[in-house]
């Protein structure tokens, strides 16, 4: 299947391609068939691919050795984090400042590598940077929200309330952030999809422009709504949240539609194949 909702002749060629992870490359540890032939393929063929991911726990290099196990090639240069892109924004807007971190080791090594410093409890902080933290306690939460009372900046990686696993669901980074936003009042600087800071961190990254650049994922709500915001093409692969029964409700429902809609690896490839 491939569905084709906008006259695709009033887009340019694409010159890069922006990758979401799970649910579009792979399901937990397991890739989506076709995902690996899919993106070396294009590397083949000189098509500048990026990884853009929301989670926000791991480093590029762990993200490149987990794609490289199920088979996906992704050079480390090529992926853009949520901790990443929250580092470059902490840098920009609050520079040299004092960081108090809830987050696990993708986060803190972004934010180290950003030439900022990390504080730990009792040590005053300009801001606070929070994504998903499996070992979180209530001792660190109620560091987190005195920093903010007493006027820190509040900045989070990405807002998903739930992270999948094989199985089920973890409590996501957005589910930290709530009791934070509950106790304090102070709303957050979201970076991760569906703002449009990491997009515009991972177009910095890819050199190219907006309209040139198409944004690949299974979320309407998440990576959908991050390319349009972006001003970027977008195109649905019906591997993850939606199928083919419901993506036209998902993408009602979050008011958003793509250029173009892919079933999977395969006809993703037969469309980018006949446009580069």
């Amino acid at each position: 299947m491939i569905r084709i909702l906008k006259p695709i002749d009033s887009y340019p060629a694409p010159e890069a391609l922006l990758f979401d992870l799970d649910g579009t490359l792979y399901r937990g540890n397991e890739p989506v068939p076709g995902a690996g032939k899919l993106i070396s393929g294009l590397q083949s063929r000189g098509m500048l691919s990026l990884f853009v991911t929301n989670n926000s726990t791991r480093t590029p290099g762990e993200v490149a050795e987990h794609l490289r196990e199920m088979g996906i090639e992704a050079p480390e240069e090529r992926i853009a984090t949520s901790a990443m892109a929250a580092a470059d924004y902490a840098r920009a807007n609050y520079p040299g400042a004092a960081v108090y971190a809830i987050g696990e080791k993708g986060l803190r090594e972004a934010l180290l590598s950003a030439g900022l410093r990390l504080v730990e409890i009792g040590e005053p902080a300009d801001i606070v940077v929070q994504g998903l933290d499996r070992q979180l306690t209530y001792d660190r939460l109620a560091e987190a929200v005195n920093h903010l009372l007493g006027g820190a900046a509040f900045v989070q990686t990405n807002p998903d309330r739930l992270l999948p696993i094989d199985g089920g669901f973890l409590p996501g980074a957005g589910s930290i952030g709530a009791p934070l936003q509950a106790a304090t009042g102070v709303e957050p600087v979201v970076i991760g999809k569906p703002s449009r800071i990491l997009m515009d961190y991972s177009l910095r990254i890819s050199g190219t422009k907006p309209e040139n650049t198409w944004v690949i994922g299974d979320n309407p709500y998440t990576d959908l709504a991050a390319a349009r915001g972006a001003g970027c093409p977008s195109i649905l692969v019906l591997t993850g949240l939606c199928d083919a029964d419901n993506w036209e409700a998902h993408c009602a429902k979050a008011v958003v539609h793509p250029d173009v809609v892919c079933a999977g690896p395969e006809q993703l490839e037969h469309f980018l194949y006949a446009r580069i």
